[in-house]
């Protein structure tokens, strides 16, 4: 029986304050409020931005700060805008910077979540291979958002590799990844996007993502990790309906249905 970790993609969110953090709470104390309440982070700022070592120690130093640890989600350049004559260098780069993380133990998994027009197509297959080669030894897990990857082929060679193959939560919409809990490394990942299929095609992120999980959509969440806990050292779960501080209620509510 392993454990399970539940928190949030993103901590750093304005509009957090009043349904999450307390009034008037300064952007540089979100994170050791949050600390005090979840136990593990989804940090989706480093798909912006590359992120920097120092960075990261200073996030680990901060108050309440020391036994959250950290999934870190992968560059766009390494995902979504991959240059073939420098994603190499975007790696090395990306791997000094999250080194720290690893150090203290603190580094739960590095995300590398792919666009739903990264298609099984070999060129594809090719840069997937390449860049988990690049990262052998790191606790990896893939999200794809689509379903043309939903393949034992696929599954058989993440459990080579001890890649975690992404739990997604999505609208049940034609072309999306369906459900699949499967255990391809040492921890299963979970990735929860709400089920706004009204709003999931040409809106924004915001928009895409505003949705609140009933009490009944939970429950059948917790059923999912309890099935797949069994066999995993850990499992790590994240809320990404970030829409009106959502994403932290339904965590709240879902730590509390598998603690009764």
């Amino acid at each position: 029986m392993g454990t399970i970790a539940i928190g949030t993609s993103g901590y750093s969110y304005n509009e957090w304050v009043g349904p999450f953090y307390p009034e008037k709470t300064k952007q540089d104390d979100f994170l050791a409020f949050y600390a005090g309440r979840f136990s593990t982070v989804e940090l989706n700022f480093s798909y912006y931005t590359m992120p920097t070592s120092e960075q990261l120690r200073r996030m680990m130093e901060t108050e309440n700060a020391q036994n959250l640890t950290y999934s870190i989600k992968a560059p766009q350049s390494l995902t979504h805008k991959v240059d073939p004559n420098k994603w190499k260098d975007e790696a090395k780069t990306y791997l000094t910077a999250i080194e720290p993380l690893r150090e203290e133990g603190k580094l739960d998994a590095v995300l590398f979540q792919f666009p739903y027009s990264f298609h099984y197509e070999a060129e594809s297959r090719r840069h997937l291979a390449n860049l988990l080669t690049e990262f052998s030894g790191i606790p990896s897990a893939v999200e794809f958002r689509n379903n043309e990857w939903d393949s034992n082929r696929v599954i058989d060679e993440f459990r080579k590799r001890n890649i975690a193959y992404v739990s997604t939560d999505s609208p049940d919409l034609k072309g999306l990844p369906h459900v699949l809990d499967v255990l391809t490394a040492p921890f299963a990942y979970f990735r929860m996007h709400g089920r706004n299929s009204d709003k999931w095609w040409g809106s924004d992120s915001r928009t895409r993502y505003d949705y609140l999980y009933n009490d009944d959509e939970l429950k059948g969440t917790a059923e999912r990790i309890k099935r797949i806990v069994v066999k995993a050292d850990k499992v790590l779960v994240y809320f990404n309906n970030h829409a009106r501080g959502q994403a932290v209620k339904n965590a709240a509510a879902l730590k509390k249905i598998l603690e009764e």
